[in-house]
């Protein structure tokens, strides 16, 4: 069994999959590593049960019975904002791209490898987790809890973003997305120090999960999807969030 973290304790995991015995493993295996886990076999169900519930984290499987995963998806993001991993075809990137755009935080390809899905939901779980314990005064050479430029706001502790004073809707990838850029204002990031910094893994080079979130994230934030001032696009190089936009 793999090291468990007393935090993991708490942490409720809804996984709403239709196949039963993959399910029933992946409980199995989760919560034998500290998690607590609930199953939904059907997608009719699945968007009052995550309304209701608000666990920590869902699994989501895009093909379900009743509701596909994709609406599911679309249709919890106004009332639950925990991270959604999408469970995908492995070399479907059409099925990854509409997920990230419905709202989902991260996907997970079929076959799923437990121990794959395991390190995925606890480097979620945990960035979310220690965002949210960040809060309070700013120590001397700590980094800083609250970004502002001009009429954006972005708050680590609180994990939430204003724009003119207006809260703004993100999902949990994309304040994380949106804080690492402002954080490193007036620096280019490339997609491989990105992807690194919120997956944990190494960029395969067609990975376009992050493209996705700047083009969600820019409207937003008042920015020009067409011709962006505040994230702009360095042609070969990443991602420059400009201080003064």
């Amino acid at each position: 069994m793999d090291g468990v973290e007393q935090t993991n304790e708490s942490w409720r995991i809804l996984i709403v999959e239709d196949d039963e015995r993959l399910a029933e493993l992946t409980r199995e295996y989760l919560e034998s590593n500290g998690l607590q886990v609930s199953l939904e076999t059907h997608g009719g169900p699945a968007v009052e049960r995550i309304r209701n519930e608000q666990p920590d984290l869902v699994v989501l499987d895009l093909m379900l019975p009743g509701e596909d995963g994709l609406s599911i998806c679309r249709r919890v993001r106004p009332y639950y904002s925990g991270p959604i991993i999408m469970l995908t075809a492995r070399t479907d990137d059409l099925d990854q791209v509409l997920g990230l755009e419905m709202g989902a935080d991260d996907y997970v390809g079929k076959p799923v490898k437990p121990r794959v899905l395991l390190a995925r939901i606890r480097a979620m779980l945990r960035r979310v987790t220690e965002t949210g314990q960040n809060g309070g005064e700013e120590k001397s050479g700590e980094e800083p809890v609250r970004l502002q430029f001009n009429d954006l706001v972005v708050d680590r502790s609180m994990r939430e973003a204003w724009l003119s004073d207006e809260s703004i809707d993100l999902t949990s990838a994309e304040f994380d997305l949106l804080w690492l850029l402002a954080s490193n204002a007036g620096r280019v990031l490339s997609r491989e120090e990105i992807f690194t910094a919120l997956r944990g893994i190494e960029y395969d080079g067609q990975d376009r999960s992050i493209d996705v979130r700047v083009s969600r994230i820019r409207p937003k934030i008042g920015d020009d999807p067409i011709h962006p001032r505040r994230i702009k696009t360095v042609r070969s190089k990443g991602y420059l969030f400009v201080k003064e936009a």
